[in-house]
């Protein structure tokens, strides 16, 4: 509980303008982009640098308070949710590029920065920064650190953990530390990299080292259709087999592609069962080379059109399209959930057939776009909450993230276990991995108050019904609030 004097040492430390406590205010925090879990917390902190926030981590290990780290709240597992009478800070104000050696290729960061911004200022010098999840407009670097995030071209670029270089971290204690350093490997164990993806389990980031990328000299991009989604699983099969490595291979089914066509017009066929974007790029006459043969092995599966981009604007609005598909479900479905699991590329089909028959048995629609080329689906379980669906496209999601480690594959590629998949983790893990994680976390965070409750199952969490947050008839009738 957080009574005035608590609240008075939290202004004097960063200032009563960044310390919230009205119930109003406080609300604005209660969830992510998982919405479907949501707790109100006691407090809210906007520092702007890392002294700030090593302040405010110092008074929650003092009261024994838990804290979790809030980025944009763009987050799509519940990793952001607060806990109860805990404290959410916020890193929002903490936007600053801190250094930028265009001759090295890295920036350090503040993790406020989107995703977006850190490649539009290395633009002018012929650089750019490959990560680039869906959301890239507004989600920021430092939630990017915390969920391990990657996008579109992970395919050939890889994810966050291999483009940041280093990390000034506050501990659990309000310690603050360095992990990593300027280059890209050094000495000794590997906390930078324990630490990309722990979910803010280990502590917060506040200074973050990326390397940049030099501009490739030539980039194409095809839109490929397919009669049934199994043969664009093929197609994908069959690109990555011939040796080939694409920047992106995404794959969008029908329901994605009326979605998208609906929200950007973006110019997929509505005719088409499934999609395939794929994107090479390099050096000008090998990127063309190996784009005669992608377009080839499309045909090879079965093609029935083929749209190249012939200018740079084409080209973007493709992506533009594919990027916006998330958000534009909500034209096609009044609720959703965005599932996130990881299978071998080889067995893509399999998963997509296995797809629609556990969604034919819910008696609810999946629309699915993914990131084709490494096998990370994101299917979208579309659902009515008013018509009583809620229950049914909660137990399909979980099914289809179990099925993808039944496949071999696993629970998440990018979105994070968080609350949504914490209950999953003994389908992938023995109870022994299981123990070494809680022990590892356990040396960074001895007290159990960084963003508790996530990604590791607890008898508290996994015996409580989970998923969407229903109101009490009371509170919908305007009778009681909740706080």
């Amino acid at each position: 509980m957080i009574d005035t004097v608590l609240r008075r040492e939290f202004e004097a430390a960063l200032g009563t303008e960044s310390v919230l406590s009205d119930p109003l205010q406080l609300r604005t925090y209660e969830c992510d982009g998982l919405t479907g879990f949501r707790e109100v917390p006691a407090l809210v902190v906007l520092p702007r640098s890392t002294e700030e926030v090593a302040a405010a981590v110092s008074l929650c290990a003092k009261a024994g308070l838990p804290f979790v780290a809030r980025g944009a709240g763009t987050g799509l597992s519940g990793g952001a949710v607060p806990v109860a009478q805990g404290v959410v800070i916020s890193l929002a104000r903490m936007r600053q590029v801190l250094d930028f050696d265009p001759e090295d290729r890295r920036m350090v960061l503040q993790p406020g920065v989107t995703n977006a911004e850190i490649s539009r200022i290395a633009a002018p010098h012929g650089l750019y920064y490959a990560p680039d999840p869906s959301s890239q407009v507004v989600c920021t670097i430092g939630g990017n650190v915390a969920e391990n995030s990657g996008g579109a071209h992970c395919v050939k670029y890889g994810f966050t953990v291999h483009h940041v270089t280093a990390l000034r971290v506050v501990l659990p204690d309000g310690s603050v530390t360095e992990l990593g350093a300027d280059a890209p490997e050094s000495p000794g164990p590997d906390l930078r990299g324990l630490f990309i993806g722990s979910e803010g389990t280990l502590g917060i980031a506040t200074e973050i080292t990326v390397r940049l990328l030099r501009t490739p000299e030539s980039v194409r991009t095809l839109v490929a259709d397919f009669p049934t989604v199994e043969a664009a699983g093929e197609a994908v099969s069959g690109i990555m087999a011939s040796g080939i490595v694409p920047a992106a291979v995404e794959m969008l089914d029908s329901l994605a592609i009326e979605a998208c066509e609906a929200a950007v017009h973006a110019g997929y066929s509505l005719d088409a069962t499934a999609a395939l974007v794929v994107e090479l790029d390099g050096m000008e006459h090998e990127c063309d080379e190996q784009f005669e043969k992608v377009v080839a092995l499309c045909h090879e599966k079965g093609t029935t059109n083929v749209r190249i981009a012939t200018t740079s604007d084409e080209r973007a609005l493709i992506w533009k399209g594919r990027k916006a598909a998330f958000a534009a479900v909500g034209r096609i479905s009044p609720d959703y959930f965005v599932q996130d699991g990881v299978v071998p590329r080889t067995r893509l089909s399999e998963a997509l057939s296995r797809i629609a028959a556990m969604s034919g048995a819910e008696g609810l629609r999946v629309a699915n776009v993914f990131h084709a080329g490494d096998g990370n689906l994101h299917p979208l379980v579309l659902f009515d909450e008013g018509a009583g669906e809620s229950e049914r496209a909660e137990r399909l999601a979980a099914e289809i993230a179990e099925m993808c480690v039944e496949l071999g594959g696993s629970l998440s590629g990018e979105h994070g276990i968080g609350l949504d998949k914490a209950c999953s983790m003994p389908e992938m893990f023995g109870e022994t991995d299981l123990a070494v994680m809680r022990q590892l976390r356990a040396a960074f965070d001895p007290d159990g108050l960084a963003n508790p409750g996530k990604v590791l199952p607890t008898p508290r969490l996994c015996g409580e019904a989970s998923g969407r947050y229903r109101p009490h008839p009371l509170e919908e009738a305007g009778v009681i609030e909740r706080l």
